[in-house]
């Protein structure tokens, strides 16, 4: 993957493993060329290795004694170029010279191979994506499900299902309904959810699921709904908790403040008043309302509104 020495490698191999049998032999395998020999080839024509080391009579000399050791008396390879994002390798080694056969076999199967290494690069990337922006919406306290026109559970993630079962009693099942809600939220669920099935051009529609623990939902259509079973909804849902210890450290860093006052901000913003910061520090109230003075000033806000804005759109609110 990529390019340059750096990339990472993956052997995979059909037959004998010459990797390890490499390695238990201490000699160099089949690969181990310099990168830049590889990368030079022309994709889709299949070389024979003695084309890529002609010029050096002492590489070629060697190669064939390390290749001898291994049980190796020829070698084609083929390259399958991704653009800046992968290149791959195919290789044959035979005990024998290889024939004109074999070199019709390696280019018959590049273009099957190129097809699985493109589905295998598109898969690992779309698993990483995945699991950023799981992560992402876990950190700022958003969780998804999606539900069908029943209000049934189709999937969800593993951030909000552990939540709904930890704090609301019940399991997120595929193939049942939201459990957990009062009858209110799931007679609104499942009008919500027959509404927008059948006309998705409706606005994204706010429901509330809870009011203890605080679970607000905006329901809008899946998008690529053709990958699903039928038509359904994704749940984008709130998943109300604390602050993390590591919050006022954050808000201290970014804007260059002491930790007490950082501390004041923070419980500024969870909505508790200058008598309530400072019970809640073991603080005098002449003291939290110095530090609440200086806040202001040095972060440029004029009172409790807009520093509660001002913590919220940043890193300090992040789990």
């Amino acid at each position: 993957m990529g390019d340059g020495p750096h990339a990472a490698i993956v052997d995979s191999y059909a037959g004998i493993d010459i990797r390890q049998r490499a390695h238990e032999s201490r000699v160099q395998g089949p690969f181990d060329l310099d990168r830049y020999l590889y990368d030079s080839l022309r994709p889709g024509r299949v070389y024979s290795i003695g084309e890529m080391i002609d010029h050096d009579p002492v590489a070629r000399a060697d190669r064939n004694r390390r290749m001898a050791q291994l049980g190796i008396g020829d070698e084609r390879v083929v390259r399958i170029a991704g653009g800046e994002r992968y290149s791959a390798w195919l290789l044959m080694a035979r005990a024998r010279e290889c024939s004109a056969a074999d070199s019709a076999l390696l280019s018959s199967l590049a273009p099957y191979v190129a097809i699985a290494v493109e589905n295998l690069v598109a898969m690992d990337r779309d698993r990483l994506s995945a699991r950023i922006n799981a992560m992402g919406l876990e950190r700022t306290g958003k969780g998804w499900m999606l539900i069908d026109a029943e209000a049934r559970v189709v999937s969800a993630d593993p951030a909000l299902s552990h939540f709904w079962q930890k704090h609301c009693g019940a399991a997120l099942r595929p193939g049942e309904r939201v459990l957990g809600l009062d009858l209110t939220a799931e007679r609104k669920l499942a009008a919500a959810a027959a509404e927008m099935v059948q006309d998705r051009t409706l606005p994204a529609r706010p429901v509330l699921l809870r009011g203890d623990p605080h679970v607000e939902a905006l329901l809008m259509p899946a998008e690529h709904g053709e990958a699903l079973a039928g038509p359904a909804l994704m749940a984008l849902c709130t998943l109300p908790r604390p602050h993390s210890e590591h919050s006022a450290e954050r808000l201290a860093e970014v804007f260059n403040l002491p930790r007490r006052e950082a501390e004041v901000a923070m419980a500024l913003a969870d909505g508790h008043s200058i008598a309530e910061a400072a019970g809640r520090m073991g603080l005098t109230l002449e003291t939290t309302r110095n530090y609440s003075k200086r806040l202001y000033a040095k972060l440029g806000v004029r009172g409790q509104a807009e520093l509660v804005k001002l913590v919220y759109e940043s890193s300090a609110v992040m789990g």
